[in-house]
């Protein structure tokens, strides 16, 4: 899967932006580059679109329907919703929220959004960290103009990162797309931690535990986006919040 966000809507971590890619012979693309790169790598089964100048969304298919890593897409009330993977748990958590049985994961992850955005009491983390299974989703609410993106704790989906050349935020599971979409400036997302656009990066695994970012060299000994790790020595100052739409922007 792959999804761009303009820098304004999305603000990524400025440590995601690698200082030796002025001095690189591998510079970042802008994002109809990223895209065509990625369809190139996926010519069959694959699904692309534009939202307005705001965002490019666009997965590939898997080619065996029941693989374990398997890719869905849905758009309900302008929410839209990338997901792989799979959740060992989905049954449960349709019924838990009232859904129909043939929910797949992609809109149960719009279903649990809009309700925690709108009426819902309990905060994302403790929503995130119900969720069983090797997954990773990213959300684009076009109303509200945010981004919201997970990656699951077991490490059984891969998830990737990085700042493209007009500054949006690149995310994909691809990892060659993202060598040649950000240059240098990429990093694998952090497993067990979901992203915000207005709140920033957190682990719904420890949420009370700050998160720092820790310099990456890659073998050619160039800087490279910074990896992001929970610091087990340090507390966040003050205890998440319990309301509606804060629950989505720690």
């Amino acid at each position: 899967m792959l999804a761009i966000f303009r820098k304004a809507f999305a603000n990524p971590p400025e440590e995601l932006k690698s200082p030796a890619t002025n001095h690189s012979s591998n510079q970042p693309k802008l994002p109809q580059q990223t895209l065509t790169e990625f369809l190139s790598l996926h010519p069959t089964n694959t699904f692309s679109m534009a939202l307005g100048d705001a965002a490019l969304l666009a997965y590939s298919k898997s080619e065996t329907p029941y693989s374990a890593h398997k890719t869905s897409f849905t758009a309900f009330d302008g929410v839209y919703c990338l997901f792989i993977g799979g959740l060992n748990n989905l049954c449960a958590q349709i019924k838990q929220y009232g859904l129909a049985k043939n929910t797949n994961e992609s809109m149960f992850v719009i279903e649990a959004y809009r309700t925690l955005r709108d009426r819902g009491p309990y905060p994302a983390d403790q929503v995130v960290s119900d969720l069983e299974g090797s997954f990773a989703f990213v959300v684009y609410d076009s109303k509200d103009d945010t981004v919201f993106t997970a990656l699951g704790s077991d490490g059984g989906v891969k998830l990737y990162w990085g700042i493209g050349a007009d500054g949006s935020v690149v995310i994909s599971d691809d990892l060659q797309v993202m060598k040649s979409g950000c240059g240098k400036s990429f990093a694998p997302f952090p497993k067990g931690c979901m992203f915000h656009s207005e709140g920033g990066l957190m682990s719904f695994e420890h949420p009370m535990n700050k998160i720092r970012a820790m310099p990456r060299v890659d073998s050619e000994g160039a800087m490279c986006g910074a990896n992001f790790k929970v610091d087990v020595y340090s507390r966040v100052s003050s205890i998440p919040r319990r309301g509606s739409e804060a629950n989505w922007t720690l």
